[in-house]
C-alpha cells in the first residue's frame, strides 16, 4: 500500500471493561459492545493492510493511568498514530474518556 494510510497505525480502544460495564440497558452492556465493535474494526483493518491494535482483548479494566499507557505501549505517540477510543453513550453522567494520550 503506497497511500497516507500505510504511514498510520491505529489503536483501537474498546471503552470500559471488567467492574467498569458502562451504560446498560435493555439487556445491551456496554463494555461487550464497544469490545464487540472493535475486534470488527481491527478485523476490517487487516483486511486493508492498516498496522493496528487492540488496547484490551478480553473483559479487563483498564483504570485512568493504565488505559493511556497501554495504548502507548504499542505505537508511541506520534503523529503516526491514531487512536479509536469506542463508547456509546446514553448521556448524562460524568465523562470516562481519555484525553491525554
Amino acid at each position: 500500500m503506497n497511500d497516507e494510510r500505510a504511514k498510520k497505525r491505529v489503536v483501537i480502544d474498546a471503552g470500559h471493561g471488567g467492574d467498569d460495564s458502562g451504560t446498560v440497558h435493555n439487556g445491551i452492556v456496554e463494555k461487550d459492545l464497544t469490545l464487540k465493535i472493535s475486534n470488527y474494526i481491527k478485523e476490517r483493518l487487516d483486511d486493508l493492510g492498516i498496522e493496528n491494535s487492540l488496547s484490551r482483548t478480553g473483559d479487563e479494566l483498564l483504570d485512568q493511568n493504565t488505559r493511556p499507557e497501554r495504548i502507548q505501549s504499542f505505537y508511541g505517540k506520534g503523529n503516526d498514530v491514531i487512536v479509536l477510543s469506542n463508547h456509546i453513550n446514553a448521556g448524562g453522567g460524568d465523562s470516562h474518556c481519555v484525553t491525554n494520550v
